[in-house]
């Protein structure tokens, strides 16, 4: 659910007749391999290693900045081929106090992971607890529709009725006479977070299930994913439906966006949407220097929910794969782009990236 001015909690639906579902497309989990790449048994297998690798923890260090892991090689040249259970990073104990501090000032729970994938240096604050992924899913179900299309299918229209609009539909509501290409519906889902343009391409996938099998094909046994906008939304403290950890997030979007799990054509196709995002401009973009290429997801729920994750590219300097999410205990508490900003800037500023480490 997104939005860049007020913040839905939830949306309006026009009831519809009852009709057939739509053909579901095979995913990686269900269809044969693509000509001429490895079985997805030896990606997992590679993928374990690298992944241990790549999120591995950082031991007690100074006050000034977390200490360097053991050299990694870079994902962006080695291209960890796939997701895996997430190691689950660590901090130091002056990071611990700069995180725990930044949650006292603003009363909310944060959780962050940030990688160095030229050395695999990481630093990780409540990696390993549940939070609700909001919106930041629709990277994952973009990249699970990409892995299962051809060129054809992309520029296939995929036609809608105005009962499939959601209350934020800013790119599918205008074009529901028309319908939209199943490329400008991933593009719609992820850069203007088009909560319509999500169900639809959830609903050609197979629903929900589909979307988890999508995952746990690539090793992810840790995201939950039960539900469609805007129900999601809901972040209750303590359900586990629609949730995943900052660990996995970020293992997740290193595989997808720097890893092969997604071909070349469709990696591509994604990072652009994610490079025009339109609702990230007060969140990660905001806590890094402005000469970093930000690719991010945001992502907004109940519970004062505000997500980002990105991959972040210094000027001639690896990329760096960053995830924080925010939550807090009131139902009505609001969104915080302030929030995420500023623990992205410790997160950035902890890792050492700023000074080059």
């Amino acid at each position: 659910m997104q939005t860049t001015t007020a913040r839905p909690t939830s949306a309006t639906r026009t009831a519809r007749p009852t009709r057939a579902p739509r053909t579901a497309r095979p995913t990686r989990a269900t269809r044969t391999a693509r000509p001429g790449r490895p079985a997805r048994a030896t990606l997992l297998a590679v993928s374990a290693v690298a992944g241990l690798l790549a999120l591995a923890g950082c031991s007690p260090g100074g006050p000034t900045a977390a200490p360097r892991s053991s050299v990694a090689p870079s994902a962006s040249t080695t291209g960890a081929p796939s997701s895996t259970p997430a190691p689950v990073p660590t901090a130091d104990a002056a990071t611990r106090q700069a995180f725990a501090a930044l949650e006292a000032r603003s009363g909310a729970r944060v959780g962050v992971v940030a990688l160095d994938t030229g050395d695999g240096h990481a630093i990780g604050y409540h990696a390993d607890e549940r939070f609700a992924f909001a919106s930041t899913n629709k990277v994952f179900i973009a990249a699970a529709v990409l892995d299962a299309a051809t060129g054809s299918d992309l520029d296939e229209v995929v036609h809608y009725d105005r009962g499939d609009l959601l209350s934020y539909a800013p790119v599918t509501r205008p074009a529901v006479d028309t319908g939209l290409t199943v490329r400008q519906l991933v593009d719609a889902a992820v850069r203007s977070s088009d909560n319509t343009a999500a169900n639809l391409l959830v609903e050609r996938l197979g629903g929900v299930e589909a979307v988890s099998r999508w995952l746990r094909s690539t090793g992810d046994d840790v995201t939950d994913v039960s539900r469609t906008e805007p129900d999601l939304n809901t972040a209750v403290p303590g359900d586990r439906r629609d949730t995943t950890t900052p660990a996995q997030s970020a293992t997740d979007l290193r595989a997808v966006l720097l890893g092969d799990v997604l071909d070349a054509d469709d990696r591509a196709l994604l990072l652009g949407s994610m490079r025009g995002t339109t609702t990230g401009d007060g969140t990660i973009r905001a806590g890094v220097d402005p000469a970093w290429t930000v690719a991010d997801k945001t992502g907004t729920a109940s519970y004062g929910v505000r997500n980002d994750v990105a991959v972040v590219t210094p000027p001639g300097r690896d990329p760096i794969v960053l995830v924080v999410m925010t939550s807090h205990p009131a139902p009505d508490a609001e969104p915080s782009d302030a929030l995420v900003a500023e623990a992205t800037r410790t997160a950035v500023e902890r890792l050492g990236a700023t000074t080059g480490g």
